[in-house]
């Protein structure tokens, strides 16, 4: 695709040509074989990321019963990160870590020497900041890997299309790509899914969606480190490491909302502020509200604060013509997904209750992976991964400008907050620089309208 036919891209046309990528694996001419189907059957495993996150991810597959599976490589920017991932992975898994030191990487070049531990067909995690998936996912695609990689995928419009060429590459490769919006895998959010579908509340007609809770801010970055090192390990703060709060938190609800709907919006409308922010240099609002548009003009209203004293909500619901049901009801996990008839959510109008203890979507995100790899089952969630990151960035560049931003807007937007994000060192200086004063830029709603900061 010419770089002018890029950015001239639609929202249609980009669903159209993105839509084309399941169909290419079955025909693809390059493919991965089934794990060692000859050899041994061990999946092996290099985790690239080695904060909670990852760590998290590791034992969660790590988990997974339907076959040998071992951690093999970690790398990290941080020596500091992989002592105490491998010590607590290893004291779980006593059996299934096997990374001697020559195994263990650090530098922002880790993730080759850790991809470069593994063999076609093995698993690599992602759980970096999001800003270095495409670098990330790239080598893994030229190593014929597999892959989970953490969300948000994509920060900016500019990754997103990186990302979407990536995952059309790793679809005709037939790699497996699980991407960790796990409440997609959780098993009663699949059965709301089909009873939405089914009719049981209606038409939808709103989606209401909440994340209020602690403050998130960082302070002056600390004497002896660079500012580079300083926004990876505090990577919330930045816009070109993670897209911010907005898209690392909201990320989830705006995700699991539009799968109810069954659309990606088109258009958001959003304010947002700051407020009490002391000597706070991270580029966060403190808070945030959207008015999400699909297609059909139904609205998705999402609301996010992070300030300490106020009321506190993680939940998320959809109201329909006949009902309403309850997706999220207290963080991500359980779910205790319920319908509902008419709009009052009390127990006289209940319908229908997901049984309760449910299995954990963390968990079942990695059994159906490695399950897909192992059967060589259809199985890549890049494409839909990079469009829920552009939905959350279309949100916040809606609230960080003060402008109605389209899906055509971000997705065609040339501000690429970290283009160089492959060629960054420990010597380098970061993406984001600070003024004379010592200020990192921070959005200007109706100020700065065509970009961020």
């Amino acid at each position: 695709m010419s770089e002018t036919r890029e950015k001239s891209m639609s929202r249609r046309e980009f669903l159209r040509n993105t839509g084309r990528m399941a169909a290419a694996s079955a025909m693809a001419g390059v493919a991965i074989p089934r794990v060692h189907a000859a050899e041994d059957n061990t999946i092996q495993v290099a985790l690239i990321g080695c904060g909670g996150r990852g760590s998290g991810a590791a034992a969660d597959a790590l988990s997974v019963k339907n076959g040998p599976i071992k951690l093999v490589a970690m790398g990290d920017v941080f020596a500091d990160r992989i002592p105490r991932s491998y010590d607590g992975l290893k004291k779980r898994f006593p059996d299934q870590v096997d990374v001697p030191e020559d195994r263990k990487f650090v530098g922002f070049e880790a993730y080759k020497k850790a991809m470069d531990c593994l063999r076609p067909g093995d698993v690599a995690i992602f759980a970096t900041p999001p800003a270095f998936r495409w670098v990330h996912f790239g080598y893994a695609i030229e190593k014929g890997l597999n892959v989970f990689m953490e969300k948000p995928i994509t920060v900016d419009g500019p990754s997103t299309r990186k990302l979407l060429k990536l995952a059309e590459e790793s679809v005709k490769k037939n790699l497996k790509v699980g991407v960790g919006l796990m409440v997609r895998h959780c098993r009663g959010r699949q059965q709301l899914c089909e009873r939405i579908r089914a009719g049981e509340i209606g038409d939808i007609i709103a989606l209401r969606g909440y994340r209020m809770g602690g403050t998130v801010s960082y302070g002056p970055k600390p004497e002896g480190t660079s500012h580079l090192l300083y926004q990876v390990r505090r990577f919330h703060g930045f816009l070109w490491a993670s897209g911010g709060v907005y898209s690392d938190y909201y990320i989830h609800q705006l995700d699991e909302c539009s799968w109810m709907k069954g659309a990606w919006p088109v258009q958001a409308h959003a304010t947002g502020g700051r407020h009490y922010r002391g000597n706070a240099v991270d580029q966060n609002f403190d808070t945030y509200a959207i008015e999400y548009t699909y297609p059909d003009g139904t609205k998705l209203f999402y609301y996010g604060r992070n300030m300490a004293g106020c009321h506190g909500a993680f939940s998320s619901y959809a109201h329909g013509t006949k009902g309403c049901a309850i997706i999220s009801t207290s963080s991500h996990t359980p779910g205790r997904v319920r319908t509902f008839k008419g709009q009052d959510f009390s127990e006289a109008n209940l319908i229908w209750a997901f049984p309760q203890p449910e299995p954990n979507p963390y968990q079942m995100e990695w059994v159906d992976l490695i399950d897909a790899i192992r059967q060589d089952k259809p199985y890549n969630e890049a494409k839909r991964g990079a469009e829920a990151s552009l939905v959350s960035s279309m949100g916040r560049m809606a609230a960080h400008t003060g402008q109605i931003v389209t899906w055509d807007d971000i997705l065609n937007c040339e501000h690429e907050f970290a283009p160089d994000a492959d060629k960054l060192t420990m010597e380098s200086d970061s993406p984001l620089m600070p003024d004379a004063d010592g200020r990192y830029p921070v959005p200007r709603p109706g100020i700065v309208k065509k970009r961020e900061y």
